[in-house]
């Protein structure tokens, strides 16, 4: 077992080494293809992951190839940390959405910029919901894939309605300007 426990980037290395060796770039195309939509993983943190796994014994470098890319495999105490990592409670989600921290202070923007971000990650989750869409209609048989994919579908959707609901709210006159103050409070 790892020395210090697993974050939830190396937990992701050694679940994506489990399918057989892979060098660090396919790791890195690999995570941003199957779980980049709802975890950032950088190329950074993969390689700093991998250093820090192999000396502690969880993954094993293979012979160089191509342009000096090493193959990794999981080592057997890379399986076990996996394992004991896996069956942990993932804890609670933790929403870092960078629009809600701007709109949070959206009083203090003049209404047509607040509209043009609005529009602009609008249109930003339309193309996500069609890429979705287009994903879910090629899915194969994996219930773990269907499953984040059903997820990224509902969220989509979900955010394309909250734009709905608030988008007249959030670009007409600005509360801050009424001489009451916001929601009506004289200052």
């Amino acid at each position: 077992m790892a020395a210090r426990p697993l974050n939830a980037t190396a937990a992701s290395l050694l679940g994506f080494l489990h399918e057989g060796p892979k060098t660090g770039w396919d790791l890195v195309a690999t995570a941003q293809d199957r779980i980049g939509k709802f975890w950032s993983v950088t190329t950074s943190q993969v390689y700093r992951e991998l250093a820090a796994m192999e000396a502690a014994g969880l993954i094993e470098a293979g012979e160089k190839g191509p342009r000096d890319r090493k193959p990794y495999t999981v080592t057997d105490d890379g399986r076990r940390a996996f394992a004991h990592w896996i069956t942990r409670e993932p804890g609670p989600e933790n929403i870092r959405y960078p629009l809600l921290l701007t709109v949070a202070f959206g009083g203090h923007l003049p209404p047509e910029r607040l509209a043009e971000m609005l529009a602009t990650h609008r249109a930003a989750h339309e193309r996500q919901l069609a890429e979705y869409e287009h994903a879910a209609a090629l899915d194969g048989a994996d219930p773990y894939f269907a499953s984040t994919l059903e997820f990224g579908l509902i969220y989509e959707r979900a955010v394309l309605d909250w734009f709905d609901r608030v988008g007249d709210r959030l670009t007409g006159p600005n509360p801050q300007d009424d001489p009451a103050g916001p929601g009506g409070r004289p200052q």
